[in-house]
């Protein structure tokens, strides 16, 4: 019984070292945090069960991938559906728990415009893109990953950059520029003052709501003057005194967290280009924030 106990132990410290890297990995596939959860704890039952094997590693996340390319067939339908814009569960990444984001690369992999960017790609262009780009995977390992050859997983790859060509030059900004952006954003909305707003927006500036249904802008909100009317009127609604504002490092950089009372009403994240606001993601559905609030209970992720 010892040794079973033992071997039990072994296993799931085993599984623990690589927990925050393939959640990583099933959250960069899914956009889902709490689908990418139940990845991992598939995979971690599968683990268990399995015969032990010498390199780890190499298995769990090619359980992983696999487990997340079958559900990701099922949540390309979902979206197909979803009422009003779609957008990634946030993630408060100061928790450690999308594993490093040491890089440029790793942080950019993360990101709400970047991930929203991905849904371009088929589920296998996608797997071998973030395996290849955010995991330094070699092709013969992706290959192996994938029940592919090498040869079909750079064609993949290839293919994944075509479709992102052209996107990607907007994930330039730095993390002091873009913290001192989302700090004036957050200043002048609050504060309803227009020409400050004004200032901060691009004339080609994009506002998504994702409600889940929930009351929220049905459709993307298109240019600078229509943006800045809905910021705006946010700041008057009747909920608005209630609402306290703080900020947080969210999928790799600052953002914006609303709370009504206790309750996380709101994420909110801004796109720079060129010293502008580019973009603006909102994401108000309870049930996208809930990874979020669940982990601002655990530990105290807000920015100082």
């Amino acid at each position: 019984m010892d040794s079973l106990e033992t071997a039990d132990a072994r296993r799931a410290s085993v599984f623990e070292e690589h927990r925050p890297r393939l959640f990583g990995l099933a959250y960069r596939l899914l956009g889902s945090a709490m689908d990418a959860q139940d990845m991992v704890q598939s995979a971690y039952l599968s683990w268990h069960d399995a015969d032990w094997v010498e390199t780890p590693g190499p298995w769990l996340y090619k359980v992983v991938t696999n487990l997340c390319l079958n559900q990701l067939t099922s949540a390309r339908a979902r979206r197909d559906t979803y009422p009003g814009p779609w957008l990634p569960e946030p993630v408060l990444t100061e928790t450690g728990v999308l594993g490093p984001l040491e890089t440029v690369e790793q942080r950019e992999s993360v990101s709400m415009a970047f991930l929203v960017l991905l849904e371009r790609l088929t589920p296998t262009e996608r797997a071998v893109f973030v395996l290849r780009e955010a995991f330094d995977y070699s092709h013969a390992e992706i290959a192996d990953i994938l029940g592919i050859d090498a040869a079909h997983s750079r064609q993949l790859n290839h293919r994944a950059h075509a479709h992102l060509a052209g996107q990607r030059k907007r994930f330039a900004a730095d993390d002091s520029r873009h913290r001192r952006m989302v700090t004036e954003f957050l200043a002048a909305a609050t504060s309803g003052n227009a020409a400050r707003l004004h200032r901060l927006l691009a004339d080609d500036v994009v506002a998504w709501t994702d409600g889940g249904g929930a009351t929220a802008a049905r459709r993307p909100i298109l240019g600078r003057e229509r943006v800045l009317r809905y910021l705006l009127g946010m700041s008057r609604r009747p909920e608005a005194p209630r609402i306290t504002i703080d900020t947080a490092m969210v999928n790799g950089e600052p953002a914006v967290l609303a709370f009504d009372g206790d309750r996380l009403a709101a994420v909110i994240t801004v796109e720079l280009a060129d010293s502008r606001i580019v973009a603006v993601r909102m994401i108000v559905a309870e049930a996208k924030l809930a990874f979020a609030a669940a982990s601002l209970e655990q530990s105290d992720t807000r920015l100082s």
